[in-house]
């Protein structure tokens, strides 16, 4: 076959000038390629393509996975360490956030509120993630504290993270949810809440909604939502048994 006889290297150098053209690479990348057709195609392969490519991104992600799940205090320890040598509040927020990551919330709430007292008292995100910890060690007041300012203030900052955290400070504060926000998780937190303070007809009116979201899902969104949706499920079966008659 004439097209096999170019041989390998040459589809492998005709291949990635096809990369260097589409990619607007330096055209001296076309001279290398073929004056020198293996050398000059491996050489580009992985100094252009290999570090722009999902594949790359994706390896990366893989070994940034693997080094949290063997050590997942690694994070904290760099960012405490920083913090250490340069006190400013962007570690300090680091430094919560990590602690947040790796479930030491009373401890990650101590560090956003010591950046709440100086003069990024009012920084969005630092208020988002005091709200995170808050909400994670159960204070749900403390979080509302904050949550509900924010949306006031700043109603365009990360509209559905704040609302799908009121949602959950309400519930665990058994207040009336505020389902502002139409995703599939606000929505089932309201519900979830309704179910477990007895407001059965407003969990059954938005089951409906919870129901056509989730018919729409991929694969990939079903997985990501399953923790709320399994919770949603245990909530709604609970709703769903007789109550056990008092004992004569």
């Amino acid at each position: 076959m004439p097209f096999a006889g170019l041989g390998l290297h040459f589809i492998l150098a005709i291949l990635c000038a096809i990369h260097v053209v589409r990619s607007r690479q330096n055209m001296y990348w076309l001279f290398i390629l073929f004056v020198f057709p293996l050398l000059g195609s491996l050489v580009y392969f992985f100094a252009v393509y290999l570090p722009n490519s999902r594949l790359e991104r994706g390896a990366m992600n893989a070994v940034r996975a693997a080094v949290k799940a063997i050590d997942p205090q690694r994070e904290v320890r760099e960012a405490r360490l920083a913090f250490e040598d340069t006190p400013t509040a962007q570690n300090q927020m680091r430094l919560a956030s990590a602690l947040l990551e790796v479930g030491d919330a009373e401890a990650a709430a101590r560090e956003y509120q010591a950046c709440l007292q100086g003069p990024f008292a009012s920084d969005p995100e630092i208020r988002l993630g005091a709200a995170r910890a808050f909400v994670e060690c159960a204070r749900y007041d403390d979080a509302l504290r904050h949550l509900e300012p924010l949306r006031q203030e700043r109603p365009d900052y990360r509209p559905e993270p704040v609302a799908l955290l009121i949602a959950r400070s309400l519930a665990g504060a058994s207040r009336a949810a505020d389902a502002r926000f139409g995703t599939f998780e606000a929505k089932a937190e309201y519900a979830i809440w309704a179910y477990a303070v007895g407001d059965t007809a407003t969990a059954e009116r938005l089951r409906p909604e919870l129901e056509k979201i989730a018919a729409r899902w991929s694969s990939l969104t079903r997985e990501l939502n399953a923790p709320v949706a399994r919770r949603l499920a245990a909530a709604q079966a609970a709703a769903a048994r007789p109550a056990t008659a008092p004992a004569a």
